[in-house]
């Protein structure tokens, strides 16, 4: 009889995942600014909660030839008085926009996953620092604090794929 051993690496002994192929150089804020249109005037005449609308949006680009790429979330909130029927248009309450932005190294990813990684990954992995910024930013503006839930990072690039897709079609057409 002869002992055969099996060797298995390290990362299968201790039962962690490969790590992704993305070094998370810094973090930083880009762009930060808050605006009260109607200053005090909108405290003395707010009856209701007003109506929040989000948006956001992801975009990479690269740095230099070594992999190093600024991956930035831009998140633009609008607060609105609710309309009521007898009124004109509703005012802005306050509009907070914030670039939080990371620089990364990729190494060596193969070439289908540098998209995913830079505006999928990278975007989910800074979320939680540009949410409680933004959070901060409302509560020291003098409003309740924003919360943002959670965003569905894969959804918006693969929305943003469809709509280049459809640009590019369209482009072609003219």
């Amino acid at each position: 009889m002869t002992d055969s051993t099996n060797t298995v690496s390290s990362n299968q002994t201790k039962g962690t995942p490969p790590s992704l192929p993305l070094t998370l150089n810094i973090q930083f804020t880009k762009d930060l600014s808050f605006e009260v249109p109607h200053g005090a005037a909108i405290f003395a005449s707010l009856q209701e909660a007003p109506q929040i609308s989000v948006s956001i949006d992801t975009n990479a680009n690269r740095l230099n030839e070594n992999g190093v790429y600024e991956v930035s979330l831009k998140i633009k909130i609008d607060a609105v008085e609710a309309q009521k029927q007898n009124e004109g248009a509703s005012r802005t309450i306050f509009i907070a926009e914030l670039i939080y932005c990371a620089v990364v190294t990729l190494n060596n990813p193969p070439e289908e996953l540098i998209e995913p990684i830079l505006l999928v990954e990278v975007p989910r992995l800074i979320f939680p620092y540009a949410r409680n910024i933004i959070s901060e930013v409302t509560r020291d503006g003098g409003f309740p604090p924003v919360v943002l839930q959670p965003i569905d990072f894969v959804s918006l690039w693969q929305n943003k794929q469809q709509q280049a897709a459809q640009t590019h079609t369209e482009a072609g057409h003219a």
